[in-house]
């Protein structure tokens, strides 16, 4: 008799976690430069607490940002395995990782990517028109108390009020994960503290997991969860139930 094949299997889930929000498993990434392979991510193993805050801590080339595309849907792994509430993103199609950015994700960029034609309210009702039930402008504002700012352009704000209409155009969607790419890497140590404990309160109030890269270890010290990143592996995980107010640290 010829030899059965045994048909293809797919690896069972992890285990259901209600308190993790999102969970890694060996995710890696090597990009292609030329001819040459070059690894950023090395089998990343983390599970991220749902409704708290977590920082990914590492200098600058640890793979912080590529880690972040890949928890956001932003980009794929090479290798590995992401599950964002029991459903495993790295398996979704391209259109489903797309309504999986639309639908749950929420970006805040160190360099606030306002369209410099449009008015702050404007700047959050793009992101707005694109989900089911949004936060009206006005009242996303009113969340990071710029209400009074809604029919000025980028250009007429500061850097931290442009930061906050980020922040704003992220919570209108009312997403369900909250991504900050280094927030206030653009910012003095006043208006960055202001940005942090704004966050920290929306954090509070809303309860959206949240995850911020920094490569600052003070600004690390108001999160519920930290990953130390280094040469694209994490080395070491510390988790606290009383994070510093924002308004105590010091860099």
């Amino acid at each position: 008799m010829p030899e059965q094949v045994q048909p293809e299997t797919t690896p069972p889930p992890p285990p259901a976690d209600s308190g993790c929000a999102l969970r890694l498993e060996g995710v890696t990434k090597t990009y292609l430069m030329g001819e040459v392979e070059v690894p950023v991510l090395r089998g990343v193993d983390a599970e991220i607490p749902r409704g708290r805050i977590s920082v990914v801590l590492g200098a600058s080339g640890s793979g912080k940002s590529t880690l972040l595309n890949m928890i956001g849907g932003v980009d794929r792994p090479t290798a590995g395995r992401i599950w964002f509430d029991k459903e495993e993103i790295t398996g979704y199609s391209e259109a489903a990782l797309t309504l999986y950015r639309r639908e749950n994700v929420g970006f805040v960029f160190q360099f606030y990517n306002l369209i410099p034609t449009l008015t702050a309210a404007e700047n959050v009702d793009v992101v707005a028109d694109l989900v089911r039930d949004p936060i009206p402008s006005l009242k996303a504002l009113d969340l990071v108390d710029l209400r009074d700012r809604a029919g000025h352009f980028p250009a007429q704000l500061s850097g931290g009020q442009q930061q906050r209409v980020s922040i704003a155009r992220a919570l209108a969607k009312q997403p369900r994960l909250l991504l900050c790419d280094e927030p206030t890497g653009a910012l003095d140590r006043e208006t960055g503290v202001k940005v942090l404990s704004l966050i920290q309160d929306l954090n509070r109030k809303f309860s959206t997991t949240t995850v911020m890269i920094t490569h600052a270890p003070a600004i690390a010290e108001l999160a519920h969860c930290v990953f130390h990143l280094q040469d694209g592996k994490i080395v070491k995980v510390d988790r606290r139930d009383s994070p510093k107010e924002a308004d105590r640290l010091q860099w």
